[in-house]
Protein backbone atom coordinates (compact mmCIF):
# COMPACT_ATOMS: atom_id res chain seq x y z
CA UNK A 1 0.00 0.00 0.00
CA UNK A 2 1.43 3.41 -1.10
CA UNK A 3 2.61 5.56 1.55
CA UNK A 4 1.85 9.37 0.94
CA UNK A 5 3.55 12.10 3.42
CA UNK A 6 2.03 15.73 2.92
CA UNK A 7 2.94 18.95 5.15
CA UNK A 8 0.09 21.28 6.44
CA UNK A 9 0.33 24.51 8.51
CA UNK A 10 -2.93 25.22 10.03
CA UNK A 11 -4.70 29.43 9.90
CA UNK A 12 -2.49 29.51 12.45
CA UNK A 13 1.01 28.81 11.24
CA UNK A 14 1.29 25.58 13.41
CA UNK A 15 3.40 22.79 11.07
CA UNK A 16 2.17 19.21 10.65
CA UNK A 17 2.99 16.10 8.48
CA UNK A 18 0.32 14.24 7.38
CA UNK A 19 0.49 10.33 6.41
CA UNK A 20 -2.13 8.92 3.76
CA UNK A 21 -2.57 6.13 2.34
CA UNK A 22 -5.97 4.48 0.17
CA UNK A 23 -7.36 3.63 3.56
CA UNK A 24 -7.33 7.34 4.55
CA UNK A 25 -4.95 10.08 5.86
CA UNK A 26 -4.05 11.59 9.33
CA UNK A 27 -1.58 13.79 11.06
CA UNK A 28 1.70 12.27 12.12
CA UNK A 29 1.99 12.51 16.16
CA UNK A 30 4.80 15.06 16.96
CA UNK A 31 5.90 16.03 13.59
CA UNK A 32 6.22 19.35 12.39
CA UNK A 33 7.86 18.67 8.88
CA UNK A 34 9.16 15.87 6.89
CA UNK A 35 12.44 17.33 7.14
CA UNK A 36 13.12 16.56 10.65
CA UNK A 37 10.81 12.92 9.78
CA UNK A 38 13.71 12.26 7.57
CA UNK A 39 16.71 12.96 9.65
CA UNK A 40 14.77 11.10 12.91
CA UNK A 41 14.98 8.19 10.36
CA UNK A 42 18.16 8.22 9.11
CA UNK A 43 19.59 8.46 13.16
CA UNK A 44 17.59 5.87 13.67
CA UNK A 45 18.70 3.66 10.96
CA UNK A 46 14.81 3.65 9.84
CA UNK A 47 12.62 3.87 6.87
CA UNK A 48 10.12 6.75 7.00
CA UNK A 49 7.25 4.40 6.81
CA UNK A 50 8.73 2.38 10.19
CA UNK A 51 9.43 6.38 11.35
CA UNK A 52 5.58 7.05 10.95
CA UNK A 53 4.35 3.81 12.65
CA UNK A 54 6.88 4.41 15.49
CA UNK A 55 5.64 8.27 16.16
CA UNK A 56 1.62 6.87 15.63
CA UNK A 57 -1.09 8.79 14.12
CA UNK A 58 -3.22 11.39 14.94
CA UNK A 59 -6.72 12.98 13.95
CA UNK A 60 -7.64 12.20 10.47
CA UNK A 61 -7.78 14.64 7.87
CA UNK A 62 -9.48 15.08 4.26
CA UNK A 63 -6.33 16.09 2.15
CA UNK A 64 -8.53 17.17 -0.43
CA UNK A 65 -9.99 19.77 1.42
CA UNK A 66 -7.01 20.47 3.60
CA UNK A 67 -5.40 21.50 -0.43
CA UNK A 68 -8.51 23.44 -1.43
CA UNK A 69 -8.23 25.35 2.01
CA UNK A 70 -4.92 26.38 1.09
CA UNK A 71 -3.04 24.70 3.72
CA UNK A 72 -1.03 22.24 2.39
CA UNK A 73 2.71 23.25 1.92
CA UNK A 74 5.42 22.15 -0.76
CA UNK A 75 6.27 18.39 0.22
CA UNK A 76 9.60 19.61 1.51
CA UNK A 77 11.25 22.63 2.40
CA UNK A 78 14.55 23.81 4.73
CA UNK A 79 13.90 26.84 6.97
CA UNK A 80 17.13 28.28 5.34
CA UNK A 81 16.84 28.33 1.70
CA UNK A 82 20.21 28.39 0.66
CA UNK A 83 20.40 24.98 2.08
CA UNK A 84 18.03 23.35 -0.30
CA UNK A 85 19.26 22.92 -3.74
CA UNK A 86 16.45 22.53 -7.14
CA UNK A 87 18.05 21.01 -10.24
CA UNK A 88 17.52 19.05 -12.72
CA UNK A 89 18.33 16.84 -15.90
CA UNK A 90 16.79 17.31 -19.60
CA UNK A 91 16.23 14.86 -22.60
CA UNK A 92 15.78 12.09 -20.34
CA UNK A 93 12.76 10.50 -21.42
CA UNK A 94 11.31 8.92 -25.08
CA UNK A 95 10.64 11.40 -27.02
CA UNK A 96 11.89 14.42 -25.27
CA UNK A 97 14.37 15.06 -27.75
CA UNK A 98 11.79 15.64 -30.58
CA UNK A 99 10.59 19.23 -29.07
CA UNK A 100 14.02 20.17 -28.29
CA UNK A 101 15.43 19.21 -31.63
CA UNK A 102 13.19 20.77 -33.50
CA UNK A 103 13.44 24.06 -31.64
CA UNK A 104 17.49 24.69 -32.00
CA UNK A 105 17.24 23.16 -35.76
CA UNK A 106 14.75 26.04 -36.18
CA UNK A 107 17.19 28.86 -34.34
CA UNK A 108 19.93 27.48 -35.80
CA UNK A 109 18.55 27.14 -39.60
CA UNK A 110 20.67 23.60 -38.93
CA UNK A 111 20.61 20.44 -41.25
CA UNK A 112 22.72 18.40 -39.03
CA UNK A 113 22.13 16.79 -35.90
CA UNK A 114 21.65 19.06 -33.06
CA UNK A 115 23.67 18.85 -29.71
CA UNK A 116 20.29 17.89 -28.35
CA UNK A 117 19.51 15.05 -30.11
CA UNK A 118 23.12 13.78 -30.05
CA UNK A 119 23.24 14.15 -26.29
CA UNK A 120 19.56 12.03 -26.15
CA UNK A 121 20.90 9.53 -28.43
CA UNK A 122 23.78 9.17 -26.15
CA UNK A 123 21.72 8.70 -23.02
CA UNK A 124 19.68 6.00 -24.70
CA UNK A 125 22.86 3.90 -25.67
CA UNK A 126 24.14 4.16 -22.19
CA UNK A 127 21.10 5.68 -19.61
CA UNK A 128 20.79 2.60 -17.84
CA UNK A 129 23.89 0.68 -16.94
CA UNK A 130 24.39 -2.36 -14.11
CA UNK A 131 24.07 -2.02 -11.25
CA UNK A 132 27.72 -0.43 -9.67
CA UNK A 133 28.59 0.74 -13.19
CA UNK A 134 28.61 4.11 -14.59
CA UNK A 135 26.77 5.26 -17.07
CA UNK A 136 26.24 8.03 -19.67
CA UNK A 137 26.02 11.48 -17.88
CA UNK A 138 22.81 13.71 -18.79
CA UNK A 139 22.04 17.17 -19.64
CA UNK A 140 22.05 19.37 -16.29
CA UNK A 141 20.73 22.39 -14.88
CA UNK A 142 20.19 24.25 -11.57
CA UNK A 143 16.96 26.21 -10.85
CA UNK A 144 18.43 27.80 -7.52
CA UNK A 145 17.81 27.59 -4.37
CA UNK A 146 14.65 27.24 -2.10
CA UNK A 147 13.60 30.81 -2.67
CA UNK A 148 12.25 29.41 -5.52
CA UNK A 149 10.01 26.91 -4.40
CA UNK A 150 6.25 27.30 -4.70
CA UNK A 151 3.53 25.89 -2.86
CA UNK A 152 0.51 24.18 -4.54
CA UNK A 153 -2.36 26.41 -5.49
CA UNK A 154 0.37 29.30 -4.94
CA UNK A 155 1.28 31.17 -8.34
CA UNK A 156 4.02 30.56 -10.06
CA UNK A 157 5.43 33.69 -11.28
CA UNK A 158 7.77 34.83 -14.17
CA UNK A 159 10.24 37.64 -13.97
CA UNK A 160 9.54 41.14 -15.63
CA UNK A 161 11.87 40.39 -18.20
CA UNK A 162 10.78 36.67 -19.23
CA UNK A 163 9.94 35.78 -22.52
CA UNK A 164 7.90 33.06 -21.55
CA UNK A 165 6.39 31.19 -18.80
CA UNK A 166 5.70 27.61 -19.56
CA UNK A 167 4.75 24.05 -18.00
CA UNK A 168 7.14 21.24 -17.55
CA UNK A 169 5.17 18.36 -16.14
CA UNK A 170 7.44 15.83 -14.37
CA UNK A 171 8.24 13.81 -11.45
CA UNK A 172 11.20 14.99 -9.15
CA UNK A 173 13.23 13.10 -6.59
CA UNK A 174 13.34 14.59 -3.40
CA UNK A 175 16.54 13.95 -0.75
CA UNK A 176 18.19 14.72 2.11
CA UNK A 177 21.92 14.09 2.81
CA UNK A 178 23.09 11.97 5.61
CA UNK A 179 25.48 12.77 8.94
CA UNK A 180 28.39 11.09 6.51
CA UNK A 181 27.68 12.56 3.40
CA UNK A 182 24.96 9.99 2.25
CA UNK A 183 22.17 10.93 -0.32
CA UNK A 184 18.71 9.32 1.41
CA UNK A 185 16.04 9.58 -1.00
CA UNK A 186 12.72 10.67 0.27
CA UNK A 187 10.56 9.60 -2.33
CA UNK A 188 9.22 11.22 -5.59
CA UNK A 189 6.94 13.86 -6.45
CA UNK A 190 4.48 15.56 -9.22
CA UNK A 191 6.54 19.07 -10.10
CA UNK A 192 5.70 21.93 -12.72
CA UNK A 193 9.32 22.71 -13.37
CA UNK A 194 8.65 26.06 -15.28
CA UNK A 195 11.07 27.30 -17.69
CA UNK A 196 11.46 29.73 -20.13
CA UNK A 197 11.26 27.89 -23.80
CA UNK A 198 11.35 31.28 -25.57
CA UNK A 199 14.34 32.45 -24.29
CA UNK A 200 15.68 28.64 -24.79
CA UNK A 201 14.54 28.78 -28.04
CA UNK A 202 16.65 31.97 -29.25
CA UNK A 203 20.09 29.81 -28.62
CA UNK A 204 20.62 26.19 -26.55
CA UNK A 205 23.76 27.99 -24.83
CA UNK A 206 20.78 30.07 -22.78
CA UNK A 207 19.06 27.28 -21.03
CA UNK A 208 20.88 28.12 -17.84
CA UNK A 209 18.98 31.40 -18.18
CA UNK A 210 15.70 29.75 -19.36
CA UNK A 211 15.71 27.53 -16.44
CA UNK A 212 16.47 30.28 -13.78
CA UNK A 213 12.71 30.32 -12.73
CA UNK A 214 10.92 29.04 -10.00
CA UNK A 215 9.32 25.64 -9.73
CA UNK A 216 6.24 23.99 -7.86
CA UNK A 217 6.03 20.60 -6.17
CA UNK A 218 2.80 18.42 -5.84
CA UNK A 219 1.86 18.31 -2.13
CA UNK A 220 2.16 14.49 -1.96
CA UNK A 221 5.62 13.01 -1.62
CA UNK A 222 5.35 8.97 -2.74
CA UNK A 223 7.51 7.20 -0.32
CA UNK A 224 9.40 3.89 -1.18
CA UNK A 225 10.34 1.72 -4.71
CA UNK A 226 9.10 4.56 -7.19
CA UNK A 227 6.92 3.22 -9.69
CA UNK A 228 8.30 2.17 -12.99
CA UNK A 229 5.21 3.76 -15.15
CA UNK A 230 3.65 6.54 -14.45
CA UNK A 231 0.41 8.07 -16.82
CA UNK A 232 -0.61 11.69 -15.97
CA UNK A 233 -2.11 14.72 -17.66
CA UNK A 234 -1.15 18.47 -18.23
CA UNK A 235 -3.20 20.61 -19.23
CA UNK A 236 -3.68 24.45 -18.92
CA UNK A 237 -6.69 26.51 -18.04
CA UNK A 238 -7.62 30.03 -19.32
CA UNK A 239 -10.57 31.76 -18.03
CA UNK A 240 -12.09 28.66 -17.02
CA UNK A 241 -11.85 26.59 -20.21
CA UNK A 242 -9.09 24.29 -21.08
CA UNK A 243 -7.27 25.43 -23.92
CA UNK A 244 -4.81 22.58 -24.04
CA UNK A 245 -4.08 19.19 -22.71
CA UNK A 246 -2.54 16.14 -23.04
CA UNK A 247 -1.06 12.89 -21.36
CA UNK A 248 2.58 12.35 -20.17
CA UNK A 249 4.50 9.49 -19.06
CA UNK A 250 7.45 8.95 -16.99
CA UNK A 251 8.84 6.26 -14.46
CA UNK A 252 12.19 4.73 -15.89
CA UNK A 253 9.89 2.15 -18.18
CA UNK A 254 9.87 5.47 -20.26
CA UNK A 255 12.67 7.08 -19.85
CA UNK A 256 16.80 6.53 -21.06
CA UNK A 257 17.93 7.09 -18.27
CA UNK A 258 17.91 4.63 -14.98
CA UNK A 259 17.09 7.29 -11.43
CA UNK A 260 20.40 5.83 -10.10
CA UNK A 261 22.12 7.27 -12.83
CA UNK A 262 20.37 10.39 -12.91
CA UNK A 263 21.31 10.33 -9.14
CA UNK A 264 24.76 9.35 -9.47
CA UNK A 265 25.44 11.82 -11.63
CA UNK A 266 24.39 14.62 -9.55
CA UNK A 267 25.67 13.22 -6.23
CA UNK A 268 28.96 12.50 -7.68
CA UNK A 269 29.70 16.31 -6.72
CA UNK A 270 31.06 16.66 -2.92
CA UNK A 271 29.39 20.07 -2.42
CA UNK A 272 25.84 18.21 -3.20
CA UNK A 273 26.69 16.08 -0.40
CA UNK A 274 26.84 18.41 2.17
CA UNK A 275 25.13 17.15 5.29
CA UNK A 276 21.47 18.52 6.18
CA UNK A 277 20.93 20.11 2.72
CA UNK A 278 17.71 19.28 0.62
CA UNK A 279 18.16 18.45 -3.06
CA UNK A 280 15.18 18.50 -5.46
CA UNK A 281 15.88 16.74 -8.82
CA UNK A 282 13.60 17.61 -11.36
CA UNK A 283 14.01 14.29 -13.73
CA UNK A 284 12.42 15.76 -17.12
CA UNK A 285 9.67 15.49 -19.13
CA UNK A 286 8.77 15.22 -23.13
CA UNK A 287 5.76 16.73 -23.04
CA UNK A 288 5.50 20.36 -23.23
CA UNK A 289 2.39 22.82 -24.73
CA UNK A 290 5.08 25.33 -26.13
CA UNK A 291 6.07 22.16 -28.61
CA UNK A 292 2.21 22.23 -29.79
CA UNK A 293 2.14 26.42 -30.28
CA UNK A 294 0.60 26.80 -27.04
CA UNK A 295 1.42 30.91 -25.61
CA UNK A 296 0.67 31.23 -21.86
CA UNK A 297 -0.35 34.41 -20.68
CA UNK A 298 -0.62 35.63 -16.81
CA UNK A 299 -4.20 34.05 -15.13
CA UNK A 300 -3.59 30.88 -16.78
CA UNK A 301 -3.81 27.87 -14.72
CA UNK A 302 -1.25 24.84 -15.10
CA UNK A 303 -2.51 21.69 -13.60
CA UNK A 304 -1.04 18.23 -13.24
CA UNK A 305 -2.17 14.98 -12.38
CA UNK A 306 -0.67 11.51 -11.88
CA UNK A 307 -1.79 8.13 -10.27
CA UNK A 308 -0.40 6.91 -7.79
CA UNK A 309 -0.56 10.19 -6.81
CA UNK A 310 -4.39 11.44 -5.60
CA UNK A 311 -4.04 15.10 -5.64
CA UNK A 312 -3.40 17.59 -8.68
CA UNK A 313 -0.83 20.20 -8.80
CA UNK A 314 -2.31 23.59 -9.96
CA UNK A 315 -0.88 26.89 -10.02
CA UNK A 316 -1.38 30.36 -11.70
CA UNK A 317 0.74 32.27 -13.85
CA UNK A 318 2.12 35.39 -13.38
CA UNK A 319 4.52 37.85 -13.68
CA UNK A 320 6.85 40.12 -11.79
CA UNK A 321 6.85 43.66 -11.46
CA UNK A 322 10.06 45.10 -13.61
CA UNK A 323 12.77 45.45 -11.06
CA UNK A 324 15.71 48.29 -11.41
CA UNK A 325 19.18 46.12 -10.57
CA UNK A 326 21.99 48.67 -10.27
CA UNK A 327 25.40 47.70 -8.92
CA UNK A 328 27.27 49.80 -6.74
CA UNK A 329 31.47 50.02 -6.44
CA UNK A 330 32.65 50.06 -2.63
Amino acid sequence: MSLRLLQHQSAGGVRSVIAATADGAAFVRGVESLRALATSAIADGIDLAAAVKACGRGAACDIAAELAAGRLLSPIDHPDAAHLVLAGTGLTHLGSAEGRDKMHREAQGAVQQTDSMRMFLEGVAGGKPGIGETGQQPEWFYKGDGSALVAPEAPLTMPAFAEDGGEEPELAGIYLIGPDGTPFRLGLTLANEFSDHVTERHNYLWLAHSKLRAASLGPELLVGAPPAHVEGVSRIRRNGATIWEKPFLSGEANMSHSLANLEAHHFKYDLFRRPGDIHVHFFGTATLSFSDGIRTCEGDVFEIAAAPFTLPLRNELRRAPAKSVMVKTL
